[in-house]
């Protein structure tokens, strides 16, 4: 029987666990932490948790008065009350609580699908032996090891985050994104550094929960590497709901001052908060686990260098997820390891392909994008035609108090095929589906604007964007 070795239990090790499984192999997963990995355990599943929480307050927040709410509140005028208030203790209790249920859960999936778990940290020994076969040791907590004889190994043991010198979490009012689901109660003032999608969604979470927040950005917008468009939105959306957001402005230095922080920029300019939450990347897990001494080539920035078949360069190792550097989704890790299983255990498969990952920034409103982007129109890395329709033209739109947003396509000019699309709404990430069905098999405006949409409704904004496509096609051809 084949023999697999899984390193590491996040959505890459799971998945291929499970698809190896399936096809019959003898797979062994290591995992130290829990099955879902920083995913499911400190990431991804926490993080949408909280955020679902806040999508509540923003949402009533946002439009209670224009859809004609009336909520009771015998606080004098002159010292209003926020109506809405939110116990942090309890919702990050129910956030670890559901994080834990959902690591049980696949921990289950994957032992009755016949794969073995074993808890410990697992590192490659050596090269491949003239057998093809390799070792993997596992160092246990205690500091006993075990020797596993492995066909093939995946390493999918992720990241952590990134830490500057100047400003190491303390877990108390200096935090990064693992940490804050252990905070009893809501910062009164927090700074976030850092811009990128977990520091943006971080930042208007905390807001719509009830924080006074400052966004810390070294680049010129928020989410520098979304859509212009979408980030151009997003950013509006955070200054009009009192965001401080401070571009061009990095973070050099965090202290604590008392029962206050205290960031310094790189300009000399200092903000005080009474919490800082660091969002500032992440590092990939590969330090001491043996793989260049196993010939796996690792890049300066620490990931590995993987090809469109998530193999490395060492035969029979195989990497998926954020330890590979691309697309920090744990779609992405899913589709690496399963892709990984499938190659090596001589099963069809098709190559990854990146311009059909469909992915969602959870901010309000959401931003979700698919395929080929602005950038690459305006950079002439693809010819398309691009029709962008605000949704304040939407009827569902204009019924449910929602003011921003919009949907973007991207289509090839001739043929008409869909290449990419953005969609900036709430919920966008339920939204995208469509076009990235259309991305994914080739689909043309054309076959978009003849499928029927229910009116009134959000959806319909995608079909009035295919249409409007279809007709510049049909003039140009003419």
């Amino acid at each position: 029987m084949t023999r697999i070795v899984i390193i590491g239990g996040g959505p890459g090790g799971y998945e291929a666990a499970l698809v190896g499984a399936q096809l019959g192999a003898e797979v062994t997963v290591v995992d130290c932490d829990g099955l879902g990995g920083a995913s499911v355990l400190t990431d991804c599943v926490p993080s949408k948790t909280l955020i679902a929480t806040a999508e509540v307050m923003t949402t009533f927040d946002s439009s209670y008065e224009e859809l004609g709410i009336i909520v009771a509140d015998d606080t004098p005028s002159e010292k209003a009350a926020r109506v809405v208030g939110v116990d942090l203790g309890k919702v990050n209790r129910r956030v670890k609580r559901l994080a834990l249920a959902q690591s049980h859960d696949i921990t289950a999936s994957v032992t009755r699908a016949g794969a073995r778990v074993v808890r410990g940290r697992g590192r490659l020994d050596g090269r491949q032996a003239v057998d093809g076969s390799r070792q993997v040791i596992v160092t246990a907590a205690d500091g006993t090891e075990e020797s596993l004889t492995a066909d093939a190994v995946l390493i999918a043991t992720g990241a952590h985050p990134r830490e500057i010198a100047d400003a190491l979490p303390d877990g108390e009012r200096i935090l990064n994104w693992t940490q804050v689901y252990d905070l009893d109660e809501l910062p009164e003032e927090l700074i976030v550094v850092g811009s990128g999608v977990t520091g943006a969604e971080f930042a208007g979470a905390y807001q719509a929960l009830g924080s006074r927040v400052t966004l810390v950005s070294s680049r010129d917008r928020v989410l520098p590497g979304e859509d212009p468009d979408a980030a151009a939105v997003l950013e509006d959306v955070f200054r009009r709901r009192g965001m401080n957001v401070m571009s061009r402005s990095r973070a050099e230095a965090v202290k604590r001052v008392g029962d206050r922080v205290e960031v310094t920029l790189a300009d000399g300019r200092t903000i005080s908060g009474t919490h800082c939450l660091m969002a500032v990347g992440a590092i990939p897990n590969t330090a001491g686990m043996g793989l260049e001494e196993a010939g796996v080539l690792v890049k300066d920035s620490g990931h590995i260098k993987t090809d469109r078949v998530s193999r490395t360069s060492a035969p029979g190792v195989y990497a998926a997820g954020d330890v590979t550097g691309i697309f920090a989704l744990a779609s992405v890790a899913a589709m690496q390891g399963r892709i990984a299983m499938y190659h090596f255990l001589g099963d069809a498969v098709a190559p990854l392909n990146l311009k059909t990952v469909s992915s969602n920034v959870f901010t309000d409103p959401e931003i979700a994008t698919v395929g080929y982007s602005q950038s690459d129109v305006d950079d002439g890395r693809i010819d398309a035609r691009v029709v962008k329709l605000p949704l304040l033209r939407n009827p569902r739109a204009k019924m449910q108090g929602i003011r921003d947003g919009f949907v973007k396509i991207f289509a090839r000019p001739g043929t008409g095929i869909v290449v990419g699309g953005v969609v900036v709404a709430p919920r966008a990430s339920e939204l995208i589906h469509p076009i990235s069905l259309a991305v994914d098999n080739n689909l043309t405006v054309e076959q978009i604007a003849n499928a029927f949409t229910v009116y009134p409704s959000l959806s319909g904004s995608i079909a009035e964007v295919a249409r409007q496509l279809h007709t510049r096609k049909s003039a140009e051809e003419v």
